[in-house]
């Protein structure tokens, strides 16, 4: 077992230098980035190719979020700082041949950070990694592929096999990649939502039926009011402030709802409009509101308390459309205002003056992110969200509705067409169906459920179809040495990443098209935050002729395991329509899917709340839920950690080491703590601390950690991740998601 293959990235950084955070978003800067990540590593041609490409009726959707692009006219580049920073990497013409991955060991490429290793290069041919050595060495695909099949044969049980699947993922690979784990006899579908929108889902359906968000692009021109909740789209969702500077130059307001004011929500240039450019900018957030990290929830009810106390109330539409609203009344009734205050951190007053906001608005939305769904209480916090948009009858009209804004580009599409490890009877029913596989009932794990089966021995196989799930992962530590007992570990990427050196007994790396390269096979699809589902066809040559697509792939190592009978693997790969036309067969709202694909901009998928509103729930009514406010102390001298995104990131992917708007350079370990708290334990900006989490009696400690003053909430600290996942423990999760809690951290600090 190589324990010496580091699981975090190194702690080797330069001297960090810390400025005041920005005031304002994109704007020139922002072009000028966008412009120089591309020519450094595509050079200037390829990089105009793919910024003429990128997001386009007839190119290729973003490799970054899920935002969704016009239905109409779309501008000749429609992509932000950090798209062009995701799409400008993978079409790097640095190389990862076989001679250089092999050239060092795992232990020594473990010794690079986890920006060195992606700026490596594209991978170019299949590697493996055997149980006697610590170098990787070039495999044939068909090797690869029987190396797999043997290891399936191997195994006691099917539930001993575990496919995940990253957001990257197109709708037909995913679609193929769930097949292939149902053949093999398992729901072993754990995904990358598992850890961020699982929360999100499972709320939402609850409440109204439907796992997903209920506007559409358009409706921010028509919103009285966006509440952007535990967000922050200017690092993360750029593109979304577009639509929030829509909505205030149509006359609507934005609320933002946050431990930390970010840039993007103050004020925002538009990188394509030449004016606006060269002046101030627009503002964004008519008034932002430092909610202690956790206290979205009683905020939530202090705002319903104020609506139902000034009978701000649609109530044709609750009585037509709503259950459970009389005893939602009753509870928030009883609810008290010192809890609210107190666990909010937001006063009377202000909460008030929020709830009046909601009372005017006759269209709202409300937007949130993972500072709501990474919770003990998220699923709680979401139902919240969703009686007050229910309350104010937010639903079925235009400018009005939920608005959870997903992470990776195509994490909506993958559990559309079937990546659920609990999967409904009717999908596996017509799945039987249509395949002629007999799938199997039971549900299998999610991420933190897989990692517990792997830590237990339960595991002998794992393949990711993309990902880098021991960086995505909480407890870093706990997940690298349950993945080292798993026999075999299987990668499908398109760059090395730690989860290549932290393996099994064995490993192999299978390198796949990225979504900006060429597929002879023809296109794929995507589906968007507001559930578009689209096309994307990549123009630049591959980065190696030896690359397979995740199509190809997957059904390679079908055809390895089970051959062609009774599903035809040998044939998924060569007309990805016939792909479509099983993912139809099994799912009718992709009816006539090859043709309306093929349409500018794809289609909407059905969604009950936001063209009806229907709701697809037993009563057929939208449901009320009430829940008590988790009142929460902790012990004197302990703060609440959250991890956080810096601007020079995507998810697990690191692009440089600074973070702009918040004026924090050349350094990512660091913490930013209130200045009040720091006088306290009398430590100095730049100071180096260790910081401790605490869970159930278990302690976790992690050290060299830079402090930054910062405007946050006092007791409150935050973090960039994967670095602060080590202090997220394994076990705590957010209830009826069992989503890692990253933004509820208690820990304490201690001088270094």
């Amino acid at each position: 077992m190589r324990r010496d293959v580091k699981a975090q990235s190194p702690k080797k950084e330069g001297k960090i230098k810390i400025g005041k955070p920005k005031q304002v978003a994109a704007g020139i800067t922002g072009v000028r980035k966008s412009f120089s990540i591309g020519i450094s590593e595509a050079g200037l041609i390829r990089t105009m190719k793919t910024m003429r490409s990128v997001n386009k009726f007839d190119g290729y959707d973003c490799p970054g979020c899920a935002w969704p692009d016009p239905d109409g006219h779309r501008s000749s580049f429609e992509f932000c700082e950090n798209g062009a920073k995701a799409f400008a990497t993978e079409a790097t013409k640095k190389r990862l041949t076989p001679s250089l991955l092999s050239s060092k060991s795992v232990q020594e490429w473990s010794n690079f950070s986890d920006m060195e290793l992606d700026k490596l290069g594209r991978l170019t041919s299949p590697m493996v990694l055997r149980s006697d050595s610590n170098f990787y060495e070039e495999i044939s695909w068909n090797d690869a592929f029987d190396m797999i099949a043997e290891s399936v044969m191997n195994l006691n049980d099917p539930n001993e096999a575990v496919f995940y699947t990253s957001g990257r993922a197109s709708n037909e690979s995913a679609f193929l990649w769930g097949t292939l784990a149902r053949q093999i006899g398992t729901n072993n579908l754990p995904d990358c939502s598992n850890m961020c929108h699982e929360s999100s889902g499972v709320g939402l359906t609850s409440s109204i039926g439907i796992g997903k968000g209920t506007v559409t692009l358009d409706c921010f021109d028509k919103a009285d009011l966006v509440i952007v909740i535990g967000q922050n789209p200017g690092t993360n969702h750029p593109r979304m402030l577009s639509a929030l500077a829509n909505t205030k130059r149509n006359g609507g307001s934005v609320i933002s709802i946050n431990p930390l004011l970010e840039s993007g929500l103050n004020r925002f240039k538009h990188p394509q409009e030449i004016i606006r450019l060269l002046g101030r900018g627009t503002p964004i957030a008519d008034a932002h509101f430092p909610v202690r990290i956790g206290g979205d929830q009683a905020l939530l009810q202090g705002i319903a308390k104020v609506v139902l106390d000034n009978d701000g109330v649609n109530h044709s539409f609750v009585e037509e459309h709503t259950e459970g609203f009389d005893d939602w009344v009753e509870h928030i009734s009883s609810v008290k205002w010192e809890d609210i205050t107190k666990q909010s951190g937001i006063e009377k007053e202000h909460i008030i003056e929020i709830g009046n906001s909601v009372i005017n608005a006759n269209n709202m939305i409300i937007c949130w992110a993972m500072g709501v769904t990474q919770h003990e209480n998220a699923v709680a916090t979401i139902q919240e969200i969703t009686n007050l948009l229910l309350m104010g009858g937010h639903f079925g009209r235009p400018g009005a509705g939920a608005c959870p804004v997903r992470g990776h580009s195509n994490v909506q599409g993958d559990r559309t067409v079937g990546i659920n490890h609990n999967p409904p009877s009717s999908f596996l029913d017509a799945c039987e169906r249509e395949t002629g596989i007999t799938m199997p009932r039971d549900s299998g794990f999610d991420s933190v459920e897989f990692i517990q089966a792997s830590r237990n021995d339960k595991v002998r196989l794992f393949m990711a179809l993309g990902g880098n799930i021991l960086s995505a992962m909480s407890d870093t530590e706990e997940v690298a040495n349950s993945i080292r007992k798993i026999d075999l570990t299987v990668q499908i990427s398109t760059k090395l990443n730690r989860s290549h050196l932290v393996t099994g007994k064995q490993a192999l790396i299978l390198p796949c098209l990225g979504r900006t390269e060429f597929d002879q096979s023809g296109f794929v699809t995507v589906e968007n935050s507001m559930g578009v589902v689209h096309s994307s066809n990549g123009n630049l040559e591959p980065a190696s002729t030896s690359l397979l697509s995740e199509v190809g792939i997957v059904s390679g190592i079908g055809y390895g395991i089970a051959g062609s009978d009774p599903f035809k693997w040998d044939e998924m790969s060569k007309d990805y329509d016939k792909i479509r036309d099983l993912i139809e067969s099994v799912l009718p709202i992709f009816s006539n899917y090859n043709d309306r694909v093929r349409q500018n901009g794809g289609f909407y998928l059905p969604n009950g709340p936001r063209d009806g509103p229907t709701w697809d729930t037993p009563s057929s009514k939208a449901i009320f839920h009430s829940n008590s406010i988790p009142i929460r102390s902790i012990k004197e001298n302990r703060f609440i950690l959250m991890t956080i995104r810096s601007h020079d990131q995507y998810n697990t992917t690191i692009y440089g080491m600074d973070d702009r708007y918040r004026g924090i350079y050349n350094s990512r370990r660091i913490v930013m703590m209130n200045r009040l708290d720091m006088d306290d334990l009398a430590i100095n900006e730049k100071d180096e601390v260790q910081i401790t989490s605490h869970f159930m009696g278990r302690k976790i400690v992690s050290d060299n950690w830079k402090v930054v003053p910062y405007e946050i909430p006092r007791g409150n600290l935050a973090a960039y991740f994967p670095e602060a996942n080590v202090l997220v423990p394994l076990e705590s999760v957010a209830k009826g998601s069992n989503t890692p809690t990253s933004k509820w951290i208690e820990v304490s600090v201690k001088p270094q």
